[in-house]
């Protein structure tokens, strides 16, 4: 008679089963985890990429503008400013920037925050000697929501809203 040997089945135990299942949920949770916080570094990155890049630029592109003019007025509209009339101090979304020419003539410039049917932008115009303001020359921005110009103690600002609500002002003064 043949003695009863254990005859052993290939296949896991329920040990080395729980085992591996606990560890595929511990790795699981760590990338669920890893993917989460990638997720919110570039929502953190993407709020802060207006204060970090076109913000910057911005200032560069209004500043020189400001600096080489020769004179400024703040409309309500781009229409009061080309017909000179209205004229503000405060809480304006048009300069007109006047620049004296090597001949001695004048050359006007338009910065106008508006909304011309898609979103709200800061708008480039180049005024004509004659004739009738036509379309922007280009978009400076997109990004902000809000941008005002304001005369205080002779002093111009700029203040202008991002897009996460961050609000940032600008000071300058023509060069003499």
């Amino acid at each position: 008679m043949k003695s009863p040997q254990s005859r052993r089945l290939p296949g896991f135990t329920l040990i080395e089963l729980t085992l591996a299942t606990f560890i595929g949920l511990a790795v699981g949770t760590m990338t669920l985890t890893l993917v989460n916080q990638q997720f919110a570094f570039l929502k953190i990155y993407g709020a802060q990429s207006f204060l970090a890049e076109e913000a910057p630029i911005i200032n560069g592109y209004i500043s020189k503008l400001v600096s080489q003019a020769s004179r400024y007025r703040l409309h309500n509209n781009v229409t009061d400013a080309m017909a000179g009339t209205n004229m503000v101090m405060t809480n304006a979304p048009v300069i007109l920037l006047n620049f004296q020419q090597p001949d001695g003539t004048q050359r006007a410039t338009i910065l106008a925050f508006q909304n011309l049917g898609t979103g709200s932008a800061l708008y480039y115009y180049v005024v004509p000697v004659s004739g009738t303001l036509g379309t922007p020359q280009w978009v400076v921005t997109r990004k902000p929501t809000n941008l005002r110009f304001a005369i205080e103690s002779g002093v111009l600002r700029v203040r202008l809203t991002g897009p996460a609500g961050e609000e940032i002002t600008y000071s300058g003064n023509m060069q003499r």
